[in-house]
């Protein structure tokens, strides 16, 4: 088996087993066991749990960006484009049920393994913000098109999705479409009113306002 072969199936045992069992209860010993090797190979490719953990959080990252970068890009139009990125992630949640509950739940315990994950998930929110730079209606949103703004709005995609893939993993009866769907509703709202020139923002005044509004 080549080393590349190797690493991967070290790989995939071990998101297994950091989903399963949370960081600190992994073992290096049942990482092996799952990858049918012995701890020493095992080393021979990462150096530390630590190092094994942050490359699954950075292989998920750089998995979902790219998947992010080729669905919205082109010259398409965001009604294209927007609904078939939300399907294509739906799709990798699916595809990778492990992925939820490693990546998207940040990880609590030492403080170095909680740097890693907040650090992993900012350069990922940087980089989609910088891709929502290119799309229709996200600046008129966002309010600036600096890169804090982006950043926000990103960030507010970002945990909306997370939250819905979370959820998703503990129904997994739930269809794809119906995520999809929801996602859709939620998310593509926004963008798609900033995009004919709305700001996404009511102007009613306070809710309580709004509310007498709405009953009178």
């Amino acid at each position: 088996m080549s080393a590349g072969a190797r690493r991967e199936l070290i790989e995939c045992a071990a998101l297994e087993v950091f989903a399963e069992r949370g960081y600190h209860r992994a073992a290096i010993d049942e990482i092996a066991r799952r990858a049918g090797i012995t701890p020493p190979v095992l080393y021979d490719h990462f150096d530390s749990k630590l190092a094994l953990h942050r490359r699954l959080l950075e292989r998920t990252r750089d998995e979902l960006l790219a998947m992010w970068r080729e669905q919205l890009g082109g010259d398409e139009p965001a009604a294209l484009r927007i609904p078939r990125a939300l399907d294509a992630w739906a799709r990798y949640v699916q595809e990778h049920p492990y992925a939820p509950r490693m990546f998207f739940v940040e990880t609590t315990g030492e403080p170095e393994i909680r740097a890693v994950h907040r650090d992993v998930q900012a350069q990922g929110r940087a980089a989609l913000g910088a891709l929502l730079e290119h799309e229709p209606g996200a600046v008129r949103l966002a309010g600036a098109d600096d890169a804090q703004s982006l950043e926000m709005l990103a960030e507010v995609i970002r945990s909306g999705l997370t939250g819905l893939a979370i959820w998703w993993s503990d129904h997994p009866e739930v269809p794809r479409e119906r995520i999809v769907r929801t996602a859709l509703d939620t998310f593509w709202m926004g963008l798609e009113r900033a995009g004919r020139g709305g700001t996404g923002r009511r102007s009613t005044g306070s809710p309580a306002r709004a509310a007498r509004a709405r009953g009178s």
